[in-house]
């Protein structure tokens, strides 16, 4: 097989390759078994028919065509991994010649990753923020505890915000009930953000037993984005009450005896924690700072299909949230036209940065070690709240491994630029990435820098 290669621009090829027709005898011999399965002549069984008679009768041309569809394809594979090019989408194929016996010819157009030099990224300087942990960090990680545990009681005033109300919820559309748009003994935070616009108004100086009416737009059901006539009853008002800061409330929230001693445990936690983002700062920032050193063009190809890709799961978020497009957008307090931007620029950005760590993962000749694939499908599973097993095997019916395998190696070579990086905190101070890795893991991490836990975090 002979290949030649025309750049028609910096990001798409055009693949000429001749194959003599010897290399296609796999192909041919498949394709006269395939259409000896589906035709049917008097005398012959299913799949006896012999190689002569299926010509005489279909004609060769009908072999040709299954022999092409069959070898065209692998013979394409075969001609990418010769000429070192890599495709970033499906190639338009056309066969332009065909010598029965003798040889056969055809092109492929295919958008490719560009060639770029990957510069020097040994030594470059990077800012995180320090690692210093403020009392208003701690008193952020008490207040947190004490919303967990705190208690509600029931008051005889008109609801405010923070407190809790229980209540019924009907809708009615030009004075018809909408079946669907009704709900009892509803909890619900006044003042939380509903994306039912102006509860959280009509809420505030209601008291218990009291009925009142508000004009807003459905957000979810048959008659989403229609205007409707919301009337709330509530049944009763709780006000939060949060434990005092104590002792005994320690000993309630944690395994610590003193105040004293938790606050110490939730100081020791967020201090590792800080180190965590100091490790995860330094890689994005390290990597930043040389993706800003190198010009890419990215195929157009590519960025159509990660945008597109961006708005199906877009909208099966929006399909799975049950509300209109319109109410998703305003509980996320963004607008669909805002998304899509932040969709076209993350795109450009996120292909470059595959193209970048890609030549870092060969430069580096980085892999994945069956326990690397271990531990990536153990914390994702956990972070999906799933069993291990039943994501490998999800993973494994869907032909996602190699995708998974792509995004350790991917983050092994982020670490490696972020290893090489000079990095000093927003105080001044140097910041040794390899002295953290000691401390989170107990033993120095130098071979594998990409197994530092950066992903989790420690709860208070």
């Amino acid at each position: 097989m002979k290949t030649a290669v025309e750049e028609l621009s910096p990001t798409r090829v055009k693949l000429t390759v001749e194959v003599p027709f010897e290399e296609l005898r796999p192909s041919l011999d498949a394709a006269y078994k395939k259409v000896a399965q589906q035709v049917r002549v008097p005398g012959f069984r299913p799949g006896k028919v012999p190689a002569r008679i299926i010509e005489q009768r279909f004609g060769r041309a009908v072999v040709l065509e299954e022999t092409l569809n069959d070898a065209v394809p692998k013979l394409y594979g075969q001609a990418v991994d010769e000429v070192d090019v890599f495709p970033v989408s499906q190639p338009d194929i056309e066969v332009t010649k065909i010598e029965d016996g003798e040889q056969i010819e055809f092109t492929a157009e295919v958008d490719i990753r560009p060639n770029f030099d990957v510069p020097d990224y040994a030594g470059t300087e990077v800012t995180v923020d320090a690692a210093t942990v403020s009392d208003e960090d701690i008193d952020g990680q008490l207040d947190g505890l004490r919303q967990r545990f705190a208690t509600l009681t029931g008051v005889e005033r008109a609801a405010a915000d923070g407190d809790f109300v229980v209540m019924d919820l009907r809708a009615e559309i030009d004075g018809n009930n909408i079946e669907e748009q009704q709900a009892n003994e509803v909890s619900y935070e006044v003042g939380a953000g509903s994306v039912l616009q102006g509860l959280d108004e009509a809420l505030v100086g209601m008291s218990a037993g009291e009925e009142k009416t508000f004009g807003t737009e459905l957000v979810g059901g048959d008659n989403a984005g229609e205007q409707a006539d919301v009337i709330i009853t509530v049944k009763s008002v709780k006000e939060k009450v949060l434990p005092e800061l104590d002792d005994e409330f320690a000993q309630l929230a944690s395994e610590f005896d003193t105040l004293e001693e938790l606050k110490d445990s939730i100081r020791e936690t967020a201090r590792r924690n800080k180190l965590v983002d100091q490790v995860v700062q330094a890689r994005e920032n390290a990597l930043d700072a040389l993706l800003e050193k190198i010009d890419i063009p990215i195929p157009d190809s590519a960025l159509k299909a990660e945008v597109d890709s961006r708005k199906h799961n877009l909208d099966h978020q929006i399909a799975e949230s049950g509300l209109s497009r319109d109410a998703f957008f305003r509980l996320y307090q963004t607008t669909e036209e805002e998304r899509f931007a932040e969709f076209d620029s993350n795109s450009a950005k996120a292909i470059k940065t595959g193209f970048v760590l890609d030549k870092i993962v060969k430069a580096e000749e980085l892999g994945v070690s069956e326990q690397e694939l271990t531990n990536f499908v153990v914390r994702r599973a956990m972070q999906m709240g799933v069993q291990p097993n039943q994501l490998a095997q999800h993973l494994a019916d869907n032909d996602q491994l190699t995708l998974a395998m792509v995004e350790i190696v991917r983050d092994k070579a982020k670490a490696v630029v972020g290893d090489a990086a000079k990095i000093v905190d927003s105080e001044g101070a140097e910041i040794d990435l390899k002295a953290i890795y000691t401390e989170i893991n107990g033993e120095e991490v130098v071979e594998e820098p990409a197994d530092a836990p950066v992903e989790e975090k420690a709860d208070a």
